[in-house]
């Protein structure tokens, strides 16, 4: 038998609940861009970068994101799983390339949610401030943090536990509490752009590029944080009625969406206050209260709060199901295979990968971790274009429902835009994305590589 046939009986048996549509796989896309992308760190690049051009960096950064959406829904309409890319690439290309992209995604999940949290805690503790009821500051910073040093992040570790327990419960509650998130998110967002748009000042789009086009492009390699998420959508394939047809209406249809989103808040926001007073946590918000909407600043932080809340659980579930499908390969130890009968959930992972979470998020400071879920995400992006030009060539004949128009032209544009926006990203970063993969060798071939699947069955699945 065959790797790929051989995935597809364990999948199909893997004890997971088939129950999502089209419409929540994009919801669960929707839910996992919108948020800190849009209500922290747009302010942040316009502020220090692209200034109001930080439209084009939402645009250079959406086209990689773009190619790299379409070759992500070829692969997820072929293979399926619930390992994202690392399940393609294990059946279609080989267990070395496959562990690869599986501990990039891994260093992309596990940091972006503990970054998250640390932001969804400043929108709390502020809200909390403005009800008369303020968390003692030592309780909303880490020890590590440059500007106020705390003991610890409570409310940011707090989210992560209370996310464990909620994904623990199901699937099918988990996309129910997503939906309603996204709601109010979006509504909050309608709220933003109905007050906005009839008072953009036209000054404040002067000089439109202060930086130049190396201003945008360092914006845009910042802002790519904000589409980090629809790659998760893959990883429900196994809980999917139809993954062939669904995912990649998922994928794509909420990429889309965001994209458009990202854009006109974007304008609207370096229109309506100079470009120089966003550097703030809560830039959105900040920016209505300047042209006088309290309530409508007050709604903002309401639905950020919603907005980075469905960003965690969403990437905290594909999180959870790319270590169950690494362990059902035997490259993580076979404890994270473990379905819960009752639940369907694979439990132990999501209290084990919960509390390292939780211990960053309450530890770590932001800016020391944000841009290696950039760098980790780059990566595995351009390797799942890389994927589909392989596979084209290798196996022709696989059955592709949905098959990238332009091959091999747009993912070869995936790779290249992908290489671009890492290569405009700081040389410490790339100093300890390199650490990260040496570790990641190290692990594969003292462990991993001993006790896979195909090392105990002598199966094959291309280079090793």
């Amino acid at each position: 038998m065959n790797v790929f046939r051989k995935k597809l009986v364990i999948e199909h048996a893997s004890g997971l609940e088939r129950c999502l549509s089209a419409l929540d796989l994009t919801l669960l896309g929707i839910g996992a861009i919108v948020g800190a992308g849009i209500f922290v760190f747009t302010g942040h690049a316009a502020a220090h970068y692209a200034g109001p051009a930080i439209v084009l960096s939402f645009i250079v950064s959406g086209l990689a994101c773009a190619f790299a959406a379409l070759a992500y829904a070829e692969l997820a309409s072929t293979f399926g799983g619930c390992g994202s890319a690392y399940g393609y690439a294990y059946a279609g290309i080989g267990e070395l390339v496959a562990w690869i992209i599986g501990w990039d995604l891994i260093l992309e999940y596990g940091v972006s949610i503990p970054s998250v949290a640390i932001g969804w805690s400043g929108y709390v503790a502020n809200a909390l401030t403005a009800l008369g009821i303020p968390l003692p500051t030592s309780l909303v910073h880490g020890p590590w943090e440059t500007n106020a040093p705390g003991i610890l992040n409570f409310p940011a570790m707090a989210i992560i536990v209370l996310l464990a327990g909620l994904l623990s419960i199901g699937v099918r509650v988990s996309a129910q509490v997503n939906t309603v998130m996204v709601f109010v998110k979006l509504l909050t967002i309608t709220v933003f752009i109905a007050l906005a748009v009839g008072n953009v000042n036209l000054e404040n789009w002067t000089p439109f590029m202060p930086n130049g086009w190396s201003g945008v492009t360092q914006g845009a390699a910042v802002v790519f944080f904000a589409y980090i998420g629809f790659d998760a959508v893959s990883t429900a394939a196994e809980e999917t009625k139809n993954p062939s047809r669904d995912l990649p209406i998922g994928i794509i249809g909420s990429l889309a969406i965001c994209t458009v989103i990202y854009i006109v808040v974007a304008a609207l926001l370096t229109g309506i206050v100079p470009y120089q007073t966003l550097a703030s946590p809560s830039p959105v918000a900040d920016a209505l209260l300047r042209i006088g909407y309290r309530w409508g600043s007050a709604m903002i932080a309401t639905g950020a709060i919603a907005g980075l809340t469905t960003v965690m659980l969403v990437l905290y579930y594909g999180l959870t199901r790319i270590f169950l499908a690494m362990a059902r390969d035997g490259l993580l130890p076979q404890m994270f295979a473990v379905i819960h009968p009752r639940s369907r959930t694979p439990v132990r992972v999501i209290l084990v990968v919960g509390v390292l979470m939780a211990l960053i998020a309450g530890f770590a400071p932001v800016e020391r971790i944000i841009e290696l879920v950039n760098i980790g995400t780059l990566a595995a992006f351009a390797l799942v274009c890389t994927g589909v030009i392989i596979l084209r060539r290798t196996q022709p004949d696989l059955p592709r429902p949905f098959r990238t128009p332009g091959n091999p032209v747009i993912p070869a544009l995936g790779i290249a835009f992908c290489l671009y926006l890492m290569f405009s990203l700081p040389i410490m970063t790339w100093e300890r994305f390199v650490v990260w993969l040496v570790i990641g060798l190290v692990v594969y071939f003292n462990y991993s590589r001993q006790h896979s699947t195909l090392a105990t069955s002598g199966t094959s699945a291309g280079p090793r």
